[in-house]
Formats: structure tokens, C-alpha cells, sequence
């Protein structure tokens, strides 16, 4: 996995490239759990280059988005291939994480 992290206005997006599994996810919720602690800002996530995620890489999504609603902020993601899609879907995380086509559309939303 290789992780980067840009600020757009105000949004902070990672973009993960690779796998997200249990070998990776551990580095990015540190990353992304420090992110939320430490800045007010809405967090997107740009799949667009993820090639796999696994249950471990689902758990720091949901944490996430949970820490991040607990906080009256919120967790985008996009660029999802469909294969990555589907997970989210069958996980059901579609129904609280708004899961939108384009970086450029993430992060003219709200």
C-alpha cells in the first residue's frame, strides 16, 4: 500500500494505492485516526488505484467514519472500482459513507 495525503480547501484527502489488508491497514488508521484527532476537517478517500480491500481495511474505514461522525464531520470516499464497490455494498457501509464517482465531485460537495 502506498499512502498519500493532500489538503484541498477544506477537505484532507488520502489516496491509497494498492492493497488495503491486514499486512497495511495498521499503518493507515494510525495515520487517519491522528488526521481526524488533529484537524477539523473532512476526510475523503480517493480509491481510485485500490486494488484490494479486506475485512482489516474495512475496520478503519468504519472506525473512521465513526470517529469522524461523532465529531459532526464526515467520511467521503471515491473512485471506487466496482469490484471494491461491491464489498462496500454487501458490508452495507454504502448506507452511511457517502460513496461519490470522481475526486473533482468529492470534493465539491459539501
Amino acid at each position: 500500500m502506498e499512502l498519500t495525503e493532500k489538503q484541498h480547501s477544506q477537505k484532507r484527502v488520502f489516496k491509497i494505492t494498492g492493497r488495503l489488508d491486514s499486512n497495511s491497514s495498521p499503518k493507515f488508521e494510525t495515520k487517519i485516526l491522528e488526521v481526524i484527532q488533529t484537524s477539523p476537517m473532512n476526510i475523503i478517500l480517493d480509491f481510485k488505484d485500490l486494488d484490494y480491500i479486506s475485512s482489516a481495511g474495512l475496520r478503519v474505514v468504519l472506525k473512521a467514519a465513526k470517529r469522524l461522525e461523532a465529531t459532526g464531520r464526515k467520511l467521503s470516499i471515491c473512485g471506487m472500482e466496482e469490484y471494491v464497490r461491491e464489498v462496500f455494498e454487501i458490508a452495507g457501509f454504502d448506507t452511511f459513507i457517502d460513496i461519490i464517482p470522481t475526486l473533482k465531485e468529492a470534493l465539491e460537495s459539501r
